[in-house]
């Protein structure tokens, strides 16, 4: 089987699993999507005097500053947790997310490694993606109006969206000479390239998927730590990030690529 052939088989394995579970990925893809933040906002609540007593000491605001940090986290996440299960102001929800994205990558910042702020963009490749799949359910509601194509603004979302998630898989690359550790820099490299430029797009996104989703599970197993020790939290704040970042690049897959894309131009051609 020549290399043309395995691509065309594989594409049509993903497209069978596209077609079994149209239904239901793009509610997973937002579920998973949202898990930091509403795993976060759980914690702000049974975690409420160790933030706030955290944000205090770090920062030096006082207790009233502290407090209003820790509840507009709690309310901001879990509401716009809810919003977007809803599917009711998910824009709204969407922009009150990356204002928590940004706030907390600044309260946070003396505690948290480069990667975490690699990671947090991601998440807000993420949540592009989610914005510009409610333009698409707005526009579908006036289905038969006459369009002059797709809205450029839900293109550039999508585009933004799947640079922003393929930043995070960057973080999981391994500088050193052995050849696994080659081989899944070379294998990862392409793809990532791949889900950028918009070319196989589906097929390099759920590759991607499955990938994460063993590297979480093995990785950040945070329930093999006990719960009193700082690895603990640290595990548990990158497994939620990075089923986060899944949920994004599936909605990648159920959404596709977008307008700029060479999975788009090649119709054209």
């Amino acid at each position: 089987m020549g290399q043309e052939d395995l691509m065309n088989t594989a594409e049509d394995v993903a497209d069978q699993f596209l077609r079994v579970t149209k239904q239901y990925l793009p509610h997973l893809a937002r579920l998973c999507l949202i898990s930091t933040f509403l795993e976060d906002g759980i914690r702000m609540w049974f975690q409420w005097n160790e933030q706030r007593d955290y944000i205090e000491a770090t920062w030096n605001c006082g207790y009233f500053l502290a407090t209003c940090f820790v509840l507009l986290n709690l309310i901001g996440q879990l509401g716009g947790c809810v919003l977007i299960l809803s599917r009711n102001f998910v824009q709204y929800a969407c922009f009150g997310l990356f204002g928590i994205i940004a706030l907390q990558t600044v309260a946070y910042s003396a505690e948290l490694k480069h990667n975490f702020n690699i990671i947090n963009l991601a998440l807000g490749g993420g949540l592009l993606l989610l914005l510009a799949e409610s333009r698409s359910e707005g526009k579908s509601m006036f289905a038969g109006v006459p369009s002059m194509g797709e809205s450029s603004p839900k293109q550039y979302m999508q585009l933004g969206g799947r640079v922003l998630l393929v930043l995070m898989f960057m973080t999981l690359l391994h500088f050193d000479s052995s050849f696994f550790s080659i081989l899944q820099n070379m294998v990862g490299t392409a793809l990532i390239i791949l889900v950028a430029i918009g070319f196989k797009t589906k097929l390099a996104a759920l590759t991607l998927v499955v990938w994460l989703l063993a590297i979480n599970f093995y990785f950040n197993a945070f329930w093999t730590i006990p719960a009193y020790k700082p690895m603990h939290d640290f595990l548990k704040y990158d497994f939620f990030q990075t089923t986060s970042v899944i949920g994004g690049l599936l909605l990648v897959v159920a959404l596709g690529p977008g307008g700029v894309s060479m999975d788009e131009k090649k119709k054209e051609w």
